[in-house]
């Protein structure tokens, strides 16, 4: 199974990116889970492409017309405020495997002052902290031409002391 490589396609609707279709494998690792945000990070940095900073979550769905090694989706869900914004207890039946918040050029500001036109986002791959598995996250950033600016992932994170991972935590809690 670990030779089957993990195949991410992006897709969109009316100009704005909706999701990517995941094929091959799901990741299995908090590394590989960081590989597939990057790639889902320099496709946002796209100017135009992510009008404003966007829930997104992995789903097993395939659609119908679907190649045949596809094993689901990362979809967005709507932006983080506003009338399109995921309800609370959207995630209240089932957790998913993995959260995304990804932020356009236009609300990221660079970590570093000479990168313009970054994009970033957070990916929080929710634990189960009373059987001793704490959540994971992993935060990128990187430009338009896919130069990767910062990336940093940790393990046993508490959701609420970093501003990404606390947006993701409350959707998952309401």
């Amino acid at each position: 199974m670990k030779d089957t490589r993990i195949g991410i396609s992006p897709f969109h609707q009316h100009g704005a990116l909706r999701g990517f279709l995941i094929s091959g494998r799901w990741p299995d690792s908090t590394n590989e889970w960081g590989r597939l945000l990057l790639l889902t990070v320099q496709v946002a940095s796209i100017p135009g492409l992510l009008p404003t900073t966007t829930v997104f979550d992995a789903r097993e769905d395939v659609p119908d017309l679907s190649p045949v090694d596809s094993v689901g989706l990362v979809l967005a869900d709507g932006p983080v405020l506003g009338d399109d914004a995921p309800p609370p207890g959207k995630f209240a039946e089932h957790t998913p495997t993995a959260l995304l918040l990804l932020h356009p050029p236009s609300e990221t500001t660079p970590s570093l002052p000479e990168c313009e036109g970054v994009a970033s986002g957070c990916i929080l791959l929710p634990g189960l902290p009373d059987l001793g598995l704490g959540h994971r996250a992993v935060w990128v950033e990187a430009e338009a031409d896919g130069t990767i600016t910062a990336i940093r992932s940790k393990i046993g994170i508490d959701p609420i002391a970093d501003p990404d991972t606390a947006v993701l935590s409350l959707l998952l809690a309401a």
